[in-house]
């Protein structure tokens, strides 16, 4: 069974329903079904639902990601396909370091090869279900070609290591099902029926995992939705849910089209961008909400105006209608177009979270930690011993680990086994002995300690025993206290774990750790404004969304241009921006953006040539539209309900220019002097400060001042009835009274 389930139709409401379905109505035991999906989140969020409907039973059902399920069959049987279970799982900042360490080892150049591109290679080989021998590089291309080499020696440190990569997790999976019917066997007799959510992001790798364990008894139900596929470049394949019917021609479709999560005008605008892609299942979404206001377009000159416009308008809000932060979020296509936004945020005193920002775990202090409990596990992982056998220093430098390195290669044993090796050591200054000594002495207790202590005790033990947490404490340093915090959180985090994971093992925490993705962290967002890509959002909702650098070369980005199939992923990905929105949807471009130091001109993103004009409202100072008001001014009419005071705001304006520079205003970013003596010119054309003049929509206004801009000057105009507008002077339509 096949469930297009269109944003907001409900798609978590429909599977954790069909589980409850298969449990009470048709005496289904909960042990026989798997539900799969991609993130912690999701699959906590699917647990929670399915034991309120079910209540203790649903401890039962298996449900959890693909790569969380693929490691627990793999410890429990990977020894069959010679896996040992006390493996290691290296995430991606472990995978690039391991990568850049067999670049080095192969003397390949990271400059002229980047160790990212090389992953990536790799990555999308294994998402393939090919091996280092099965990969085949194209012709006349030598990043392929040195991937290919990197790709054999990266598997052999990986195994060395005793160590498995994501992508490992599902390929060995696969591999564990197909080689072994004994195990294959038992895993379709175990789970009779099993469900995917987001099936739109599967690779082939997990495709073949699904068909794999679902061959038996063909009982499948998947849940998606095309239009949302947006992690192409990550491996995820459009064409296996389009292709569903072909792989099990048996199968029966549904479709979900009914929106229950936005306004009637935002589900129209997103459904008349999406419905541009070719290769998309044939559907359309709708809803029996109220149309509700009018998505906003709105036209900046440049990104600095373009994020006071969106600051402005939640900097209003939380004013005048006591909004809370928590509900509006603010995307973007790169992560590199948050700072001038952050900039903004924090000179108007907005509290704002970053989603997929820097992650705790992704912390140095918090990997360290994570690096010993990964060592202590696991004795063979070379990568976490070498990351903290100096942290805290400890005498153990780049010399000594010259030496330790040499005997490795020479008795191809283990780093750990030769720090225990005395004979080893005997080239090295007895200070350095003494070192590596005590630090294999350490590690040896801690290990032996593991079997006796709690999780949480265990974790103290590690960062008090190896003098981390000690150093930290002692440092003086005001980033050191912060560490020390961060570490002492970490071990809030074990002791959480531990009180509430079915298996409160370190082996069950590091897998927790490993496995957990950006969105996961994205917890506490209720208090402030949210800023994130637009594929940290796929998954979440807003009651107000800002969809900002809708430009040519943004969105769609520039790597897209000139593939039909990777510009319908970017109108996707504008689709799923779109749908995040439940009540306000504003969306902005700018006719400039600086692009590392070089402003650019920028044409609209040919996504806005598809919304329906009349259900749209344009706002800006680019020709085809008018400003809003600014936060201070529509603050105040609101406030007061009254007109604007034309000679007030006159003499306001005069006074700022005579009166001394103090700090700038929360929505005003600070510039050099000399710049600020060029922004107020009294005159431009024929249009001077001070001057009545008439305009065809807004009616009579005074120009309150004018400023010089790359696009020709901009007039600002106080009108009595809709406030502050700036407009262009070239296409200004005013009439001087």
């Amino acid at each position: 069974m096949l469930i297009f389930a269109g944003a907001g139709s409900g798609k978590t409401r429909v599977l954790t329903y069909r589980i409850a379905y298969l449990i009470h109505e048709q005496d289904i035991a909960p042990e026989n079904i798997l539900a799969v999906t991609f993130t912690n989140k999701a699959a906590d969020e699917m647990k929670e639902r399915i034991e309120q409907l079910v209540g203790e039973e649903a401890a039962r059902v298996s449900a959890g990601t693909f790569h969380s399920f693929c490691a627990r069959m793999l410890r429990a049987d990977g020894q069959a396909i010679g896996i040992e279970p006390t493996f290691t799982i290296y995430d991606d900042s472990d995978q690039r370091a391991l990568v850049k360490e067999t670049l080095s080892a192969l003397n390949i150049d990271s400059e002229q090869y980047s160790p990212d591109n090389i992953h990536w290679e790799i990555s999308q080989a294994k998402n393939e279900l090919q091996g280092p021998s099965d990969y085949a590089p194209a012709r006349n291309n030598p990043l392929q070609r040195e991937a290919q080499r990197v790709y054999h020696a990266y598997q052999q440190r990986l195994r060395a290591n005793n160590a498995l990569d994501f992508d490992d997790l599902i390929m060995n999976g696969v591999r564990l099902l197909q080689e072994s019917q004994k195990v294959r066997e038992h895993y379709q007799q175990q789970y009779h029926y099993v469900l995917v959510d987001e099936y739109q992001d599967i690779n082939f790798a997990q495709f073949s995992l699904i068909r794999s364990l679902t061959d038996g008894h063909r009982n499948l139900c998947v849940v998606g939705d095309d239009d949302q596929s947006i992690y192409g470049w990550r491996g995820a394949n459009i064409r296996l849910i389009l292709a569903f019917e072909e792989h099990f021609p048996d199968a029966r479709i549904f479709k979900l089209e009914q929106n229950y999560r936005s306004t009637g005008n935002i589900i129209h605008c997103a459904h008349d961008v999406i419905k541009h892609n070719q290769g998309r299942a044939d559907k359309q979404m709708w809803t029996d909400n109220a149309p509700g206001n009018k998505p906003v377009v709105y036209h900046a000159v440049n990104e600095q105006e373009e994020a006071e416009w969106v600051v402005g308008r939640i900097h209003t809000d939380l004013l005048v209608d006591d909004a809370d932060p928590g509900d509006y979020a603010i995307l973007y296509r790169t992560n590199a177009m948050s700072r001038i936004i952050e900039e903004t945020l924090l000179q108007a005193a907005i509290a704002y979270a970053i989603v997929g920002g820097t992650r705790f775990y992704d912390r140095a202090e918090i990997k360290d930690v994570v690096a010993y409990l990964k060592a202590l596990y696991n004795p063979n992982d070379s990568l976490s011993l070498r990351r903290i056998i100096n942290r805290p220093t400890r005498g153990i430098g780049a010399r000594t680990m010259q030496v330790l390195d040499s005997t490795v290669q020479r008795l191809d044993k283990p780093l750990l086994d030769v720090c225990g090796m005395p004979e080893v050591t005997e080239e090295l200054r007895l200070a350095q002995q003494h070192a590596v000594a005590d630090f294999y002495d350490m590690m040896d207790a801690l290990r032996r300690r593991c079997e006796e202590l709690s999780l949480r005790q265990f974790v103290q033990e590690v960062v008090t025993s190896s003098d981390y947490l000690p150093r930290l404490q002692q440092s003086g340093s005001a980033d050191d206290a912060e560490r020390a915090d961060n570490v002492r959180e970490f071990i809030t985090a074990a002791a959480r774990f531990e009180s509430s994971a079915e298996d409160p093992s370190l082996d069950s925490f590091l897998e927790h750790i490993s496995l957990i993705s950006d969105i996961d962290q994205a917890e506490s967002l209720e208090s402030t404004v949210s800023l994130m890509t637009l594929h940290s959002a796929k998954g979440l909702e807003f009651p107000q969304v800002f969809l900002v650098g809708l430009e040519e070369e943004v969105l769609p980005h520039y790597r897209s241009m000139g593939d039909p199939a990777e510009i319908e992923e970017e109108r996707r990905l504008c689709y799923v921006g779109m749908t995040r929105a439940q009540e306000r949807l504003y969306l902005s471009h700018c006719s400039r953006r600086t692009v590392f130091g070089d402003t650019q001109h920028r044409e609209p993103s040919r996504f806005l040539a598809h919304l329906p004009d009349d259900l749209i409202q344009h706002e800006g100072t680019m020709p085809s539209a008018r400003r809003v008001k600014t936060p201070q001014l529509e603050s105040e009419m609101a406030m007061t309900g009254r007109r604007l005071d034309l000679t007030s705001i006159l003499s306001r304006a005069k006074s700022a220019k005579s009166e001394p520079q103090t700090e700038p205003s929360p929505l005003e970013s600070p510039e050099p002097a000399a710049k600020r003596e060029k922004t107020e010119p009294h005159t431009a054309g024929d249009y001077s400060v001070g001057d009545r003049v008439k305009h065809s929509k807004f009616g009579e206004g005074m120009v309150v001042s004018i400023k010089p801009d790359s696009a020709g000057d901009i007039i600002v105009v106080a009108f009595p009835d809709v406030g502050i507008k700036k407009l262009l002077a070239e296409y200004a339509g005013l009439e001087k009274v």
